[in-house]
């Protein structure tokens, strides 16, 4: 375990990439805020911390709703007086319908999360960092592979994270004056309960179904955690790790 005091806050953190990525910062001697909507969840992450769970504060956190991403800062700001990391990776999908089919409640219950959501807590994190003695930290957004190539009928997924990608450029820029540097980082086919359905077979651009490789979703914790811990002067713009044989590169 590292020696440091650094703070980290994980959107998403009772599953899947959230999860590995809260247990990799535990780990390495972060203390970590977990938000998500999920109270009971969020507690399992913390207890599979084991000795390093005392560094964890639970706060169920909506992240599409103002207020609530306002009260987990705050209670950051209380407990652990400053925050070093956001790793901003909350996030949801809609069912894979033909787009003409996609409804409106469909269409923005994915924005309001994966994009808006994602500013809301950049925004509260950029002031943080901003105003905070040293000043200056990183917010890691979690892209996606969607982020550069769709998958038939994703729309609405597809959509935000190629806004994420303009947010982490956005931010990254706008964060120079202060020493906040912004990365994202985009996954492709971890192990997560998201991921269920590629072992069975999902649709491929030609129309077909194939089942796709993936890949252990603790090296997603690695790297976010590589990401986070480079000195501030340093940034990987932009990740890509993803199962080496999933239809991404060339034709598939």
């Amino acid at each position: 375990m590292a020696s440091h005091n650094k703070v980290a806050i994980v959107t998403g953190a009772g599953t899947g990439i959230g999860r590995a990525a809260a247990l990799a910062f535990l780990n390495d001697g972060y203390r970590v805020a977990l938000a998500g909507r999920r109270s009971e969840l969020l507690e399992e992450t913390a207890k599979l911390g084991g000795a390093t769970a005392k560094g964890a504060l639970v706060v169920p956190t909506d992240v599409a709703k103002p207020d609530a991403v306002n009260t987990l800062f705050a209670k950051v700001k209380q407990a652990f007086g400053r925050v070093d990391v956001l790793f901003n990776n909350a996030g949801g999908n809609a069912p894979g319908v033909p787009f003409e089919e996609l409804s409106y409640e469909q269409w923005r219950a994915v924005v309001d999360v994966n994009l808006t959501g994602m500013f809301l807590c950049a925004q509260a994190a950029f002031r943080m960092m901003k105003e905070q003695n040293p000043h200056g930290g990183r917010i890691i957004n979690n892209g996606s592979i969607s982020a550069h190539a769709p998958r038939p009928g994703s729309a609405p997924y597809t959509s935000t994270k190629h806004g994420v990608t303009g947010l982490t450029k956005t931010l990254s820029l706008d964060g120079r004056a202060y020493d906040i540097a912004c990365g994202q980082i985009d996954i492709g086919n971890a192990v997560t309960p998201m991921t269920e359905r590629m072992a069975q077979g999902v649709k491929q651009a030609n129309g077909t179904l194939a089942p796709e490789p993936r890949m252990p979703v603790e090296y997603c914790g690695s790297a976010v955690l590589f990401m986070a811990n480079l000195p501030l002067d340093v940034n990987v713009q932009f990740m890509t790790i993803m199962a080496t044989k999933m239809p991404f590169i060339g034709r598939g």
